[in-house]
């Protein structure tokens, strides 16, 4: 005999709306944060240099063989909400791990390049401050590795939605740690160079 629909309990429907809503709602919050995500690395910047080529070797006048003056760097538009830039350049090949050879930050939302050879300030003309590289000296300090095989020179600049509130002559591992859930984009040029 057929029961009709009366006489089924709304009991085993309710129970499945109950499990399935928060399934729902999960993937479309991943959806939403998916499309989030990808919207980003569509306005990735670019970061570029007159100083090398990407993937290029680095003239010795950039490295510890030279006059040892920071590269010229120069970058697209941000994108929306960005509120200022901040550079770190390292060596991961180096013996004892990576190895910092610049760290900038505060640079102000409206810049969009950095000149060869800037001073080692802590203060950048125009806006911007100079942290303390792994050489214990603040601003740039170009290549410099042991003899033998060649080594990555990472240059990354990032866009970042708050200032960082650092002082002056912040270690690499303070700037890390104010970025944390404020990068917007991210570019990155890399350099070789061997001894």
């Amino acid at each position: 005999m057929l029961k009709s629909a009366r006489d089924v309990s709304p009991a085993p429907l309710l129970r499945r709306t109950l499990v399935l809503v928060p399934l729902l709602a999960s993937v479309l919050l991943m959806v939403v944060l998916s499309a989030r995500v990808l919207g980003q690395r569509a306005s990735k910047m670019e970061l570029k240099s007159t100083s090398f080529e990407p993937g290029g070797f680095i003239p010795k006048r950039f490295t510890c063989e030279g006059a040892d003056v920071s590269p010229a760097l120069a970058w697209g538009e941000p994108p929306a909400g960005t509120q200022g830039f901040a550079i770190i350049e390292d060596d991961p090949d180096a013996p004892s791990g990576t190895f910092v050879h610049w760290v900038v930050y505060d640079l102000s939302a409206g810049s969009s390049r950095l000149p060869e050879a800037l001073p080692g300030n802590d203060q950048i003309p125009g806006g911007g401050r100079q942290g303390a590289n792994d050489f214990s000296k603040i601003g740039y300090s170009g290549p410099c590795p042991p003899p033998g095989k060649a080594h990555r020179y990472f240059v990354r600049l990032y866009a970042l939605d708050a200032p960082t509130g650092l002082s002056p002559g912040a270690a690499r591992s303070e700037l890390d740690n104010a970025m944390k859930g404020h990068i917007l984009a991210q570019a990155e040029l890399m350099g070789r160079f061997k001894r």
